[in-house]
C-alpha cells in the first residue's frame, strides 16, 4: 500500500514541477523547485515525524516532494548529518554529490553522443 502512496504523490509532485518549470524562465524554475521543495521538506520533516504520520511521511516526503525534488532528500539528509554532528562527512556528501553527480551529467552526455555521435 505504502508503495500507491509513493507513486500518487510523486505523480503530484512531477505534475507541481511541470507547471514551475513553464511558469519560470530557464534555470530558474528549477532553483526555485529546489529551494521550495528544500522549505517544504523541513516543515513537513519536523510535522509529519512529530506526529508519526508514516503514511503521510512516505506521501508527501517521498511521493510529493520526491516528485518535485529530488534536491529535497539531499538536503534534509545533509541537515541530518550535521544535526548528528557528523559535519566534515556532510562537507564531504555535499561535495560528492554535487561533483559526482555533474560529472554523471557530463559522462552520459558523453557516452550516448559517443555511441550514437
Amino acid at each position: 500500500m505504502m508503495f500507491i502512496y509513493v507513486a500518487c504523490g510523486g505523480a503530484i509532485g512531477a505534475a507541481l514541477r511541470y507547471v514551475v518549470s513553464i511558469t519560470l524562465l530557464f534555470p530558474y524554475g528549477t532553483l526555485a523547485v529546489n529551494i521550495i521543495g528544500s522549505f517544504m521538506m523541513g516543515v513537513a520533516f519536523v510535522v509529519l515525524t512529530a506526529k508519526g504520520a508514516d503514511r503521510m511521511i512516505v506521501f508527501a516526503m517521498t511521493g510529493v516532494l520526491g516528485g518535485f525534488t529530488t534536491f529535497s532528500a539531499f538536503s534534509l539528509d545533509t541537515f541530518k548529518l550535521i544535526e548528528d554532528g557528523r559535519v566534515i562527512f556532510a562537507g564531504g556528501y555535499i561535495l560528492a554529490s554535487v561533483i559526482l553527480s555533474l560529472a554523471a551529467v557530463f559522462g552520459g552526455i558523453v557516452f550516448v553522443r559517443g555511441v550514437w555521435g
